[in-house]
């Protein structure tokens, strides 16, 4: 496992700081519109939103390695895999993955609360919230380890 996380092939996708936050910004885009697309299927009935769906799921799978390969494996490998500062950049994510999928979760529960208090029908918005805030917190950790990577020191 260590030695896939290390290989090169995809460096280009996340070389640098700026392509690592296109990289992840694609995620969240790609990700965002495979729920949606997932949504549809399952509660609109819709067959486009499967075929939809099968299509997002390549480029989808594509952005996931690039930011696994950008932070070689942080998240992926086992703890006993990492050394003493990756543990501590390990830590570090999952803390603050933690942190903003908690204040997501508050301003969720404000949103449907409100719309609830407005007169709205909660059931054609409890679905897409809760899956919503369930797919953030599952990858949260993976978008704030890509977000925080550093780039590879030139080699001189």
């Amino acid at each position: 496992m260590h030695r896939t996380m290390n290989r090169r092939e995809a460096a280009p996708l996340y070389e640098t700081r700026a392509r690592r936050r296109v990289l992840v910004g694609a995620h969240v885009a790609l990700t965002a519109a495979t729920v949606a697309a997932a949504l549809a299927a399952t509660v609109g009935g819709k067959v486009a939103g499967a075929l939809v769906m099968v299509v997002l799921v390549l480029p989808w799978c594509v952005a996931t390695g690039g930011i696994n390969a950008s932070t070689r494996g942080l998240l992926e490998l086992r703890r006993r895999a990492l050394d003493e500062r990756q543990r501590a950049e390990r830590s570090e994510v999952l803390a603050r993955a933690h942190r903003i999928t908690t204040g997501l979760l508050f301003v969720t529960v404000v949103a449907v609360g409100g719309y609830r208090a407005a007169g709205g029908d909660l059931e054609a918005v409890a679905l897409p919230a809760l899956l919503g805030v369930l797919v953030a917190h599952w990858l949260m950790p993976m978008w704030v380890a890509g977000l925080r990577a550093q780039d590879e020191p030139d080699d001189e």
